[in-house]
């Protein structure tokens, strides 16, 4: 079991396959964020796609500001070790508490920079 496929993501991404927000732009909405340190995957929609989830996403901070396709499996793999500065491992999370809203309305400083290069 993915411990990102949550029963709450399930049901959250349900209404949003993929494809199904092209062209909404800054209207697309939202139905998750995963995060790990600076970098946040802003979830746009998914599917399944074999035993594993592919989803449509809006990455920053992690080099080149992009859409992308990510695996929600490699996903949860990702780990970041500082055990040497005395923090242990560091895994991707779903942000708690977030709720659906379209990309535009989201505060996050770097996404709307990300958003305005594209669409202003």
């Amino acid at each position: 079991m993915n411990r990102l496929l949550t029963p709450k993501f399930e049901e959250a991404i349900k209404d949003y396959p993929l494809y199904s927000q092209d062209g909404k732009e800054r209207n697309a909405v939202c139905v998750a964020i995963f995060t790990i340190g600076n970098i946040c995957w802003f979830v746009l929609e998914g599917g399944k796609e074999g035993d594993d989830t592919i989803l449509y996403c809006i990455v920053v901070g992690l080099g080149e500001d992009e859409y992308g396709y990510v695996s929600l499996k490699e996903l949860a793999d990702v780990e970041l070790d500082y055990r040497k500065q005395g923090f242990g491992i560091i895994r991707v999370i779903q942000m708690p508490y977030f709720t659906p809203c379209p990309i535009g309305q989201i505060s996050d400083e770097r996404l709307q920079d990300f958003l305005n290069r594209l669409y202003d």
